[in-house]
C-alpha cells in the first residue's frame, strides 16, 4: 500500500506556483501580437503619404494631421484607459481596445477623404491607448516576480519590431495593392486576437466599489492632449508661436490642476503618493530620458543616413534595422532578465542606459565618415535599450500596487510618449540652432534642403555645398552628444534613486 501510495503521489503534478498563470506565455504571445498592430501603425503611415497626397488630394495639413491624431488621441487617452482596465476590467477593456482598433482600421482602409482618414486614425488612437495599457497590466497579473521581468523584456521587443516592420511593411503593401491596405491588414489580426484573449485571458479588477474619478479623467485627457499638441506642432509653426505656447500653457495648467485634484479626491484615478516612492520616480525619469534619446536620436539618424551619408528612403530604413535586431535577439535569449538576477535593477538600469548614452556618442564621432562606425554604435544602443527599457518598466509596475496595473501601465506608456515627442522636439531644435549657426550668412536658411535648394538657385559652386553639408553634420553631431548626455544623466539618476529606495526598504539587523 505504501508503495502504491509512493507511485500515486509521483505521479501527481506538483501544485502551481502562486502568481502564475499556467497558459501565460501563450497569453503572453496573444497580447504581444495586439501590441505589434498598434505599434506598426504609429509608422506606416509614413510610407504611403506620396499616395495619400495624390489618391485624397491630401494638403501638408491633412498629412501632418492623419500621422499625429493617431498618436494625440493615443497619449491623451492612456492614463484613463489604464484606470478604466483597473476598474472595470483588464480582460473587457483588452477586447474593447481590439474591437475598437479593428472598427477604425476598416474605416480607414475604405476612407474617401482625408477628413474620414483623420477620424478613423483618432478612433484607433482609442483602441490602441486601450491595448497598450491593459497588455501590460495583464502580464502583471500572469506572471510572478521571478518571470515577470523576461515577460516585460519579450513585450518591450514589440516596441521594437513595430519600429523596424513599420516601413517594410507598408512599403511591401504598397508595391502590391492600393494605400487602403495598409490598414486593412489589421483585420484578421484583430479577429484572431479577439478569439485568444476570450478564450485565453482571465479576468482581473480592481476598485469597483469606488467612485469613478470623472473630473481627474477629464482634466487628464485635456491636459495630456494640450501639451503632447504643442510638442508636436512645435518644429512647424515655432516654439514662440501662439499655437504651440497656448496649448503648452493650457496643458501644463490643466496638469496641474488634476494633480491637486488627485490629491483631494478619495477614489484618485493616479495616487500622487507614488511620487513620493525613489522607486517610482527613478524609473519614471530614466523611462521618460531613454524614450528622449532613442526616439530623438532615430529622428537624426535618418537624416543622417539621407542627407549626410547620402542613403535613400528604403535603404536608410534598412540600416535602421541592426538596434531592432540586437532588441530583439537579446531579449528573446532573456539576457536582461538574467542580468536583473544577477546584478540588481539599479546596475542594469545604469549598465543599459550608459550603452545607449555610448551608442548615441559612437553614431555622432564615428558615423560622419561612413556607415561603419554608425552600424557599431547602433548595436551598442540596442544592447543598452534590450538591457534598460525592461528592468525601468519593470521598476515602475513594481513599485505600484498589482491592483493599479492598468494606472502604472498608463504611466509607463505616458512617459514613453513625453519622451518620445520631446526627444523629436528638442534635439531637433539643437539641430536647427547649431546649422543656422553655422551655414554661411548668406544662403540664410534654416533647414538642409532650403540652404542648398537657396545655393542652387544662387551663384554658390560646389565649395558652398560642401560647406552647408558639413554644417548640416556638425550640427547633427551636436544634437546626438546633447541626447547622449541626457540618457547617460538619467540613467545614472534613475540607478542612483532606485538604490537609495532598495536600501531604505531592506530591514534593520536586529540590535544586540
Amino acid at each position: 500500500m505504501k508503495a502504491s501510495a509512493a507511485g500515486t503521489h509521483s505521479a501527481t503534478p506538483p501544485p502551481p506556483v502562486p502568481g502564475r498563470h499556467p497558459q501565460r506565455w501563450l497569453i503572453l504571445g496573444v497580447i504581444c501580437l495586439a501590441q505589434l498592430t498598434v505599434l506598426i501603425d504609429n509608422t506606416v503611415l509614413s510610407v504611403a503619404i506620396p499616395s495619400l497626397t495624390t489618391e485624397l488630394h491630401a494638403s501638408t495639413a491633412d498629412v501632418q494631421w492623419m500621422i499625429n491624431a493617431y498618436s494625440l488621441v493615443q497619449s491623451g487617452l492612456l492614463l484613463t484607459a489604464g484606470n478604466a482596465a483597473d476598474r472595470y476590467g483588464r480582460k473587457k477593456m483588452l477586447v474593447t481596445g481590439l474591437a475598437l482598433f479593428g472598427i477604425g482600421s476598416l474605416a480607414a482602409g475604405l476612407a474617401q477623404s482625408s477628413g474620414q482618414l483623420i477620424a478613423a486614425r483618432a478612433g484607433m488612437g482609442v483602441g490602441g491607448a486601450l491595448l497598450i495599457t491593459t497588455t501590460l497590466a495583464v502580464i502583471v497579473q500572469v506572471f510572478d516576480d521571478e518571470e515577470r521581468v523576461r515577460a516585460i523584456g519579450l513585450w518591450s521587443t514589440v516596441s521594437s519590431l513595430g519600429f523596424a516592420a513599420g516601413p517594410l511593411l507598408g512599403g511591401f503593401v504598397l508595391d502590391h495593392f492600393w494605400w487602403g491596405a495598409i490598414f486593412l491588414i489589421n483585420i484578421p489580426v484583430v479577429v484572431i486576437g479577439l478569439a485568444a484573449v476570450l478564450a485565453l485571458v482571465p479576468e482581473s479588477m480592481s476598485n469597483q466599489g469606488a467612485r469613478p474619478d470623472l473630473l481627474g479623467a477629464l482634466l487628464s485627457v485635456i491636459g495630456m492632449t494640450s501639451v503632447v499638441y504643442a510638442i508636436i506642432s512645435g518644429p512647424d509653426h515655432g516654439w514662440t508661436s501662439g499655437q504651440v505656447l497656448l496649448p503648452a500653457v493650457l496643458g501644463v495648467l490643466v496638469m496641474g490642476a488634476f494633480a491637486l485634484w488627485e490629491l483631494r479626491v478619495p477614489h484618485p484615478m493616479l495616487d500622487m503618493h507614488f511620487f513620493r516612492d525613489q522607486r517610482f520616480v527613478g524609473a519614471v525619469a530614466g523611462t521618460l530620458l531613454v524614450a528622449f534619446g532613442m526616439t530623438g536620436s532615430l529622428f537624426l539618424l535618418t537624416q543622417h543616413l539621407q542627407f549626410v551619408l547620402g542613403y535613400g528612403p528604403l535603404d536608410a530604413g534598412l540600416r535602421t534595422a541592426p538596434l531592432a535586431v540586437t532588441v530583439v535577439l537579446l531579449n528573446l535569449t532573456g539576457v536582461g532578465a538574467l542580468f536583473v538576477r544577477r546584478t540588481g535593477t539599479p546596475a542594469t538600469i545604469a549598465v543599459g542606459m550608459s550603452l545607449v548614452a555610448a551608442g548615441l556618442a559612437a553614431i555622432a564621432i564615428l558615423g560622419a565618415d561612413g556607415y561603419g562606425g554608425m552600424l557599431a554604435g547602433l548595436v551598442v544602443m540596442g544592447a543598452g535599450v534590450a538591457l534598460s527599457m525592461p528592468a525601468m518598466a519593470n521598476a515602475i509596475m513594481s513599485a505600484i500596487p498589482p491592483e493599479r496595473a492598468g494606472v502604472g501601465a498608463g504611466v509607463n506608456g505616458t512617459l514613453g510618449e513625453f519622451g518620445n515627442g520631446l526627444g523629436v522636439a528638442v534635439l531637433g531644435a539643437v539641430l536647427n540652432s547649431r546649422f543656422a549657426a553655422l551655414v554661411p550668412a548668406a544662403v540664410g536658411a534654416s533647414s538642409l534642403p532650403a540652404a542648398l535648394a537657396a545655393v542652387e538657385a544662387g551663384p554658390g559652386g560646389d565649395a558652398e555645398r560642401a560647406a552647408i553639408s558639413d554644417a548640416f553634420a556638425t550640427g547633427l553631431e551636436t544634437s546626438q552628444l546633447v541626447g547622449a548626455v541626457a540618457v547617460l544623466t538619467g540613467g545614472l539618476l534613475a540607478a542612483l534613486l532606485l538604490r537609495r529606495a532598495e536600501r531604505a526598504d531592506r530591514p534593520e539587523p536586529p540590535a544586540a
